[in-house]
């Protein structure tokens, strides 16, 4: 049986909030009960879309909280030949193809119709790379079980190098994952849908399909996803001790007493670390009247 390597892959794209927080714990606290190693990675392939600074805020505030990798961080967009390699496999094998349509050309609901799996049409230039999907993915998540996904219906070819000529997420975290080793991923469950797209590509590259854990996500009072691009609060300047108590609450982990220092936390949280205790789901507001608790 493979050692665990597990990992964190925030993108630059803004700071780290309570949400991405809850990601990193979760993730390192697994990797550590595991006796594993625990990566950093960050996902530079959006640049539109990155905030400048971001990236080197997101690692020294992770630093600051206790949370360094066990090798040096990965920086994806240094990755670019290796995302290549594995594009031009996927064509050599016929297994995806230039597509000419933009999204105002989907079907409602974002469901790719394949008008261009045959050809491009008349007159069109390529725009993407789109992989070709075929029929179901299961497989069983550590939180939320067995999942069932099917591809066709649910979302059709997918775009895997953008029109900006840079790999789409779904292609380069299926690379760099399997580059790096890792055995087992924990992340937010709002990447609960892309994964049976990952694992159709793992397949489709005979790459190792990792173990999945997907988090609940950390919602505000406005019942939304905290999100960087939302501009949701970040963390720097907060009480680092309030925010670790905040996250292990909503891990649905064992309260934490009150304890001095941070280290004290981090062995109390590894201590007490269980996976099965967390919840699916994350009701709209709590993490507000969580940390609203710990300013008390």
């Amino acid at each position: 049986m493979s050692a665990y390597r597990g990992r964190f892959a925030p993108s630059p794209s803004g700071l780290l909030h309570l949400g991405s927080l809850l990601a990193a714990v979760a993730s390192w606290l697994e990797a550590r009960a595991r006796h594993g190693k625990w990566l950093l990675r960050i996902e530079d392939i959006d640049p539109p879309r990155e905030v400048p600074g971001a990236a080197a805020k997101i690692i020294a505030e992770l630093a600051a909280y206790g949370l360094e990798p066990d090798e040096p961080v990965l920086w994806q967009s240094t990755r670019r030949a290796a995302h290549d390699a594995a594009l031009a496999a996927l064509l050599d094998s016929g297994l995806a193809f230039p597509c000419a349509c933009s999204r105002a050309d989907l079907e409602p609901g974002g469901v790719y119709p394949g008008t261009c799996r045959r050809g491009l049409p008349p007159g069109r230039a390529a725009r993407s790379i789109r992989f070709k999907v075929s029929g179901q993915i299961a497989f069983d998540d550590r939180c939320h079980g067995r999942i069932e996904q099917d591809l066709d219906r649910d979302c059709g070819d997918f775009v895997i190098r953008r029109a900006d000529g840079w790999p789409a997420y779904q292609l380069a975290v299926v690379v760099d994952d399997a580059a790096q080793g890792i055995t087992d991923i924990v992340r937010g469950a709002d990447l609960l849908s892309s994964t049976a797209r990952q694992i159709a590509l793992q397949q489709a590259l005979r790459l190792p399909s990792p173990t999945y854990l997907h988090l609940p996500l950390v919602r505000g009072a406005d019942g939304r996803k905290l999100s960087k691009r939302l501009g949701s609060d970040p963390l720097a300047g907060s009480d680092r001790r309030s925010a670790l108590r905040a996250v292990l609450t909503l891990l649905g982990q064992p309260p934490p007493p009150a304890i001095a220092t941070l280290d004290g936390l981090w062995a109390y949280a590894l201590k007490h670390w269980n996976p099965g205790a967390i919840p699916r789901g994350i009701q709209p507001a709590a993490a507000d009247a969580i940390l609203l608790a710990e300013d008390d």
